[in-house]
């Protein structure tokens, strides 16, 4: 097994190792572009330690893995259409620094690059990550859809925002682990522990990531504090408060929803203060910890070493930067 650091590494030279000129390159630029601008890389790192979980070398699962990181910047390349986003990762946006058309047009190469580095496995392999892989893109197209259309919905649901979340995030982190279980020909059984194991842990850092939005250090968070009270997101938070609060406290929470201001820091004080009493901040953290602990729950079925569970179980700590 090796560091995440390493995994990254990894990652990084086996991609720079595929960059070639291409033509046209208006389609090809600003894909090496957007592969370039840096990030975690922690869905392809997943996959390829998934794989040396199940005792298969990482070299073997970097096509899969790469595919993975197609795939995600893809969807950021039209997610960033889709939100006219002017930056990526302190960038700019790709159809920013060329036009709408392109960053369409080289999105859609993405997706279908993406497919081609399965095709650098055997067939019953490349049948199993083509199925598992051609299921996850569509639910994060479904994800994003549904997402889309809860900013005009007063009614969304708990058990909704939920299964938005798990198809718009958690289940590319689930397929990037199972990829990993794949490529090392391991049970049955034990990729579908290991999926959801990511599926688990992916929907806890998304929370996490919600209840951070409010309430994180500014230092830390990498993303301005407040950004989903200011554009009225419906997020976990929000729908508990909905669902704890009193008829004075409902009646305010959705009329600062309804507003959009030039200065928003008296609008997110208010909010983040109906959160707290109404008791939807606690029951935000009690939601993340259950879904760790959903997570790590799969590692006592799975049929690899104490040893390897315990480096799971530490990523998993380490990703949600939290000991439960």
């Amino acid at each position: 097994m090796h560091s995440i650091q390493q995994y990254q590494e990894f990652v990084l030279e086996f991609l720079n190792a595929q960059q070639q000129e291409r033509e046209p390159k208006n389609l090809y630029e600003p894909i090496q572009y957007i592969l370039g601008l840096g990030g975690k890389k922690m869905r392809p790192v997943l996959t390829l330690m998934s794989a040396e979980i199940f005792d298969a070398d990482y070299v073997k699962a970097l096509p899969a893995a790469l595919a993975v990181e197609v795939f995600h910047n893809f969807s950021l390349v039209h997610d960033d259409i889709m939100d006219d986003a002017p930056l990526r990762r302190g960038n700019i946006t790709v159809h920013e620094k060329w036009n709408i058309n392109t960053g369409i047009l080289s999105g859609d190469a993405m997706l279908i690059l993406a497919y081609q580095y399965f095709e650098q496995y055997e067939p019953f392999i490349f049948r199993e990550l083509a199925k598992l892989f051609s299921k996850t893109a569509l639910e994060v197209c479904e994800g994003q859809q549904w997402d889309v259309d809860f900013e005009t919905r007063s009614d969304v649901t708990i058990p909704e925002y939920l299964k938005m979340i798990e198809y718009k995030t958690a289940v590319l982190v689930a397929a990037a682990m199972k990829m990993g279980a794949i490529v090392a020909e391991t049970s049955a059984e034990n990729g579908d522990l290991i999926y959801d194991f990511g599926l688990n842990l992916g929907l806890a850092f998304q929370l996490q990531d919600d209840y951070l939005d409010a309430f994180g250090n500014p230092a830390t968070f990498g993303k301005q504090i407040g950004g989903d009270i200011i554009e009225n997101k419906k997020t976990y938070l929000y729908l508990k408060a909905i669902e704890f609060a009193s008829a004075e406290e409902k009646a305010k929470l959705l009329q600062l929803f309804s507003v959009s201001l030039e200065e928003n820091a008296t609008k997110i004080e208010e909010v983040k203060t109906i959160f707290n009493a109404t008791g939807a901040t606690k029951a935000t953290q009690q939601a993340i910890q259950d879904y760790t602990l959903m997570a790590f729950a799969t590692l006592d079925k799975m049929n690899v070493s104490s040893e390897k569970k315990s480096m799971l179980r530490s990523f998993g700590e380490n990703l949600m930067n939290r000991n439960v």
